[in-house]
């Protein structure tokens, strides 16, 4: 029996580079956003505040990092994951800290999940392309986001 096994996470450092990255977009897009990243336990490794970002959507970030790194997809893809069945989709979106929509993505590196990227603040498609820019400044895998 194996008492202990290794599990890979995203590094401090790659977190801040990806939260800054997602910022770094948001000016871009003219846009003020909340940005986090969760290991793949769903623990707070990384958060950017831009000032003058809507407040209520410091914890939306935080959620949508800890879903999608939790659950290895994009958080925009829970309906097609649950497709028609009404009890999953009420049983889900019912659960604190989970977020069914888009802005919150894993983060892998080499098929390995490390964790999760979450936006709130702008459009869901912004926030989905913030998150997007915080995974390419890591060279974090995108073919799944």
């Amino acid at each position: 029996m194996k008492l202990a096994v290794t599990q890979n996470t995203i590094s401090w450092e790659a977190a801040h580079a990806a939260v800054e990255a997602a910022v770094q977009e948001a000016q871009r897009l003219g846009v003020r956003i909340n940005v986090a990243v969760a290991d793949a336990s769903g623990n707070l490794v990384a958060f950017l505040r831009m000032p003058g970002a809507f407040p209520q959507s410091i914890a939306i970030a935080i959620d949508k990092a800890y879903t999608a790194g939790g659950f290895g997809f994009p958080t925009g893809d829970w309906m097609k994951v649950v497709g028609d069945n009404e009890g999953m989709k009420l049983g889900f979106s019912a659960q604190p800290r989970l977020i069914v929509f888009g802005g919150g993505l894993p983060i892998r590196s080499g098929g390995a999940l490390l964790g999760g990227i979450g936006v709130s603040g702008a459009s869901e498609e912004q926030d989905g392309i913030c998150a997007q820019a915080g995974l390419r400044a890591i060279g974090a895998d995108t073919s799944e986001a």
